[in-house]
């Protein structure tokens, strides 16, 4: 878990698993063009999200496709958050999604 916090602690690859989130199953190269970064640079996080298995990574011919894997972000919701906080997150939410709606 401590390499899942260290990989999430980094606001770019945050943004790229948005990105992944956003669009499942991108190559380096569409990575790239979205981040505004290196090639290199990109690998390096890349690389971070994989070790935490944050990343996984499918061949496809001369391509290497990059998926989101959600599975370590569910394990800490469950370990952190508890079933007794679901209900009064879930309300919370409700609430400022209500509020959001109300000012528009």
């Amino acid at each position: 878990m401590d390499a899942v916090f260290k990989a999430l602690a980094g606001p770019t690859r945050r943004r790229l698993l948005d990105t992944l989130r956003a669009r499942n199953g991108q190559t380096l190269g569409e990575l790239c063009g979205r981040a505004d970064m290196t090639r290199q640079a990109v690998t390096k996080h890349l690389a971070i999200l994989e070790e935490a298995n944050l990343v996984a990574t499918e061949k496809r011919g001369r391509e290497k496709l990059h998926y989101l894997n959600p599975v370590p972000i569910h394990d800490i919701a469950e370990r952190w958050i508890g079933k007794f906080e679901r209900g009064r997150l879930s309300a919370l939410s409700d609430l400022k999604k209500n509020l959001e709606r109300e000012e528009r």
